[in-house]
């Protein structure tokens, strides 16, 4: 009783909280290149969350423009491996492996008591939805410590992007246990991915204190209050990722949703939910065209 009564208080503070100009004054705070104000922050970051700095290559927060820069870092060289295999799915970031598993109809699992429309999340007609009924996905929670990066769980072309306004939940386990329809509900970034065998999306899903979400090849994801929708040249190779190629990061930490077409990804059973994991690590495989 307790601690349903803790989550929805929880929910009820963010109801209340002015989350655009909150995400505006961490990105003002996050930029900020003043030297003491920067090292003080990425000190606190440190200590607070327990950042393991093993693999970073330049731990020291003077190595660091400011508090994004070090949030955002890129690992060492070769303290990830990509798992081998042209058919190999990849996991595309650190974080926690909240769910595991395919589609159900036309829905997709949030938490044990909810679940949400594919056709609401991947901003498409129920008649395209209908096509990733069944449909390998994982959704991954990246805590303010992880690595905060995302890249390409199966090697392949990424063909657009589509932006869809919304909330900015937090999606910690006790705001997605609680809110129906969370990741449909809040601001995110779909980036349609295909390769010979089929096509898959990858969902950048943003929060509560996102300050916002940059791609590999555009930069920031502006903030808008329309769905934007823009199509890649196919003969652009900066389009053509290997799996494990840089997408995008969060400018502080979410969630990413993979979401397959029927058929396309099997799940290895060694994998299950609740783990966590490493970016790189092998998820399971796609069929052979």
């Amino acid at each position: 009783m307790l601690p349903a009564l803790l989550d929805q208080l929880f929910v009820l503070f963010q109801r209340l909280l002015p989350e655009r100009q909150l995400g505006r004054a961490v990105r003002a705070l996050t930029r900020n290149r003043t030297p003491w104000l920067r090292s003080l922050l990425i000190r606190a970051f440190v200590r607070v969350y327990r950042v393991d700095l093993t693999d970073v290559e330049h731990p020291e927060p003077e190595s660091w423009e400011h508090m994004n820069a070090f949030f955002t870092r890129p690992l060492r060289p070769g303290a990830r491996s990509i798992a081998p295999g042209d058919a190999t799915v990849v996991c595309p970031s650190d974080g926690l492996l909240e769910e595991l598993g395919y589609a159900e109809a036309d829905q997709l699992l949030q938490a044990k008591r909810f679940r949400y429309r594919i056709s609401d999340f991947l901003a498409l007609d129920p008649a395209e939805a209908r096509l990733f009924s069944g449909g390998a996905t994982a959704t991954i929670y990246l805590a303010p410590h992880d690595y905060h990066r995302v890249h390409m769980p199966l090697g392949g072309r990424v063909t657009g992007m589509v932006y869809v306004p919304g909330r900015r939940w937090a999606v910690n386990r006790r705001t997605v246990r609680t809110v129906p329809g969370l990741f449909a509900a809040n601001e995110r970034v779909i980036l349609w991915c295909e390769n010979p065998s089929g096509r898959f999306a990858v969902v950048l899903v943003g929060a509560l204190n996102v300050a916002s979400i940059s791609l590999a090849w555009s930069g920031d994801v502006p903030s808008g209050n329309a769905v934007v929708r823009t199509r890649y040249e196919a003969a652009d190779p900066r389009f053509q990722i290997p799996a494990g190629g840089l997408l995008g990061q969060f400018n502080l930490g979410s969630t990413v949703v993979i979401v397959a077409e029927r058929a396309l990804i099997h799940w290895d059973g060694a994998v299950v939910g609740g783990e966590a994991v490493r970016m790189g690590a092998r998820l399971g495989q796609s069929r052979i065209h």
